[in-house]
């Protein structure tokens, strides 16, 4: 009998014992990824703020753990899955071995387009930055007096005789808030802090670019008596304030505010998100909560439009450089806006894809980016008398009340102009009811874009300026002719129409083609049958299959190097380099460290790593 149960006993304990081995083994396999940036801010020793993603319902478990920790939870943001918390050093390792943990990324500092030329960095942050705050560059000369006042701007865009004016959209803008400058007032509905927790809150901007950019789209140009008015003077603003008084902010009031539009996207009216703002890509789109915030966005019928960043060039060398896109700019979903020099004429002919502006392709998933350019060099715009960027005497405008900013903060802000212009023109004959989807005003305006001439950067062109730039008049006028609610496979446009606009006499014939993800569409076929591939809920860059109406060429990233000039190879699958040129991704089996990296020219200097890289927006 005692054998019995010596034995019986340890038995139990054997299988016990095993099964404590068998969990110390499955949660040894288990380990969530970190990104960049939580790795630098880790092994520096300080305290990270971080995005955790975890598993559906899962949010008050993690929540009690890290309290238990002394890790401080700051906001849960529970349609992304993701909870923002402050974690000591020490508990870095530890969350990855949680098996309710699926990732744990930067809650990084996100910047507007000219914050890293006009404005300093906080002395003190509200809280710990998730890792080295970058250095400002100096602030650059002034621009030249730009000729491009409104009515050229129209021309342009080839909006000189539209009577659009973008009447009943509504825009998110998600930047330093909107101050209640003269040529704004009655435009804003509705203001919301987010860096005070997303209350409710008067028009303010201590920074002045939110003002700015609303005044690019709204203004009502009274100051000027109509010289510098916004282009859809008839749409309406919401603002959403992530940005500091020096036009910085953290990552999660960005999601929290994201997620707020969404939220209310029915009751405010919200058609357009405009996200002049980014910080530098530290891992993968598929798991980036800034662009899993965009992507949700999007599904739910809201058109986010993102600046693509201001990492075009290397101040230190004058170089053009590739992969400079930011976050969430690199989300497929985003129409993602570089910027083009006009040089102050309406003819094209002298267009040239401003230096600043950032190329593709995106770090990680080699993504083509951006989606098409348009102008963001010298823009003028109001803003508040008491902001710091009002109070930079390189940026004064012409006029008193006026400031002048170049960047691709710009450039997004033209954007979301002409998709409200496109929103309205659509209406007109569709009636409220009928919505174009995100995927097709991206089509839209690619497919209608306005080639700009080739460079001598040695950049492959679509990886500078996408499909091209932004042609307003064409754009609205396929948005007025298409029924966004035609079967898939049934014809969709109630009239033909020419693919070419007239812009001061001279015909510019479009594009014709669509960057889809990291494919080039070419071809008319857009014009001739409505395509599942623009639903709301496909996700841009997925490979979708549409039979013979539509053409795919070569798979990018499998594409020839002739094809892209010789100069970047990008993709996971490349694990070599060849020549001159940079591969990234599995190096002979040992993974390069991903971050804010840029690659420069084409000789010894290609890439700049980590901390040396030089912010330039």
């Amino acid at each position: 009998m005692n054998r019995v149960t010596l034995f019986t006993g340890l038995s139990a304990a054997m299988l016990a014992l095993a099964a404590t081995e068998a969990v110390a083994q499955q949660a040894a396999r288990h380990r969530a990824p970190i990104d960049f940036a939580v790795r630098a801010a880790r092994d520096a020793g300080e305290h990270p703020s971080v995005i955790i993603r975890y598993r559906k319902g899962a949010a008050e478990r993690l929540r009690r753990r890290f309290a238990a920790h002394g890790d401080l939870v700051r906001q849960n943001h529970p349609e992304i899955d993701s909870l923002s918390v402050d974690l000591h050093p020490e508990d870095v390792d530890a969350a990855t071995l949680d098996p309710d943990v699926l990732g744990i990324s930067a809650n990084g500092w996100v910047y507007s387009d000219v914050a890293r030329t006009t404005a300093r960095a906080s002395k003190k942050a509200p809280r710990p930055a998730p890792a080295p705050t970058p250095t400002p560059a100096p602030a650059p000369a002034p621009a030249p007096k730009p000729l491009l006042d409104t009515a050229m701007l129209k021309k342009t865009l080839g909006l000189s005789t539209t009577r659009l004016t973008g009447a009943g959209v509504v825009i998110a803008v998600i930047d330093s808030g909107i101050a209640a400058t003269t040529d704004l007032l009655g435009q804003v509905i509705a203001s919301y802090d987010f860096t005070a927790g997303g209350k409710a809150a008067a028009d303010d901007d201590g920074y002045g670019h939110g003002t700015h950019i609303a005044g690019t789209i709204v203004g009502s140009g009274r100051e000027s008596k109509g010289k510098y008015a916004g282009l859809a003077r008839g749409a309406r603003l919401v603002s959403l304030k992530v940005l500091d008084s020096h036009g910085q902010g953290y990552t999660s009031d960005v999601i929290a505010a994201i997620d707020f539009a969404v939220t209310h996207r029915a009751s405010l009216g919200i058609n357009i998100i405009n996200l002049s703002l980014g910080h530098p890509i530290w891992e993968s789109a598929a798991t980036d909560p800034l662009v899993l915030a965009v992507e949700r966005a999007s599904a739910a019928g809201i058109v986010v439009v993102v600046s693509a960043g201001n990492y075009g060039i290397n101040p230190a060398t004058g170089k053009v450089g590739s992969a400079g896109i930011t976050s969430p700019a690199n989300a497929r979903s985003a129409l993602t806006v570089g910027a083009v020099m006009t040089k102050g004429t309406i003819d094209h002919g002298d267009d040239e894809v401003a230096a600043f502006s950032s190329r593709g392709p995106t770090w990680h998933d080699g993504l083509v980016k951006p989606d098409f350019i348009t102008a963001g060099e010298s823009i003028i715009a109001a803003s508040e008398a008491d902001s710091e960027l009002y109070k930079n005497p390189k940026l004064k405008g012409p006029l008193a009340g006026y400031i002048s900013l170049s960047g691709t903060s710009m450039a997004a802000a033209v954007a979301s102009s002409i998709v409200a212009l496109m929103i309205e023109a659509n209406r007109l004959d569709e009636g409220p009811g009928k919505r174009l989807t995100p995927n097709t005003v991206k089509a839209l305006l690619q497919f209608s874009a306005l080639p700009v001439r080739g460079s001598d950067t040695g950049i492959p062109t679509v990886l500078e300026q996408g499909a091209g730039s932004l042609n307003a008049g064409g754009a609205t006028t396929l948005a007025r002719v298409i029924e966004p609610a035609a079967a898939p496979g049934a014809g969709w446009m109630e009239l033909q129409v020419s693919p070419s606009t007239v812009i001061a006499g001279v015909t510019y014939p479009w594009a014709l083609q669509i960057v889809w993800g990291d494919q080039i569409v070419w071809g008319d076929s857009l014009m001739s049958s409505n395509q599942a591939a623009w639903a709301q809920q496909i996700v841009w860059g997925d490979q979708i299959v549409w039979g013979d109406t539509l053409l795919f060429e070569k798979n990018v990233v499998a594409s020839s190097f002739s094809l892209w000039n010789s100069v970047v190879v990008w993709g996971s699958n490349l694990v070599t380099s060849v020549g001159q040129q940079i591969v990234w991704g599995d190096l002979s089996g040992q993974q390069i460290v991903w971050g804010d990296q840029i690659v420069w020219g084409d000789s010894d200097d290609q890439i700049v790593w980590g901390d040396s890289l030089v912010f330039t927006q």
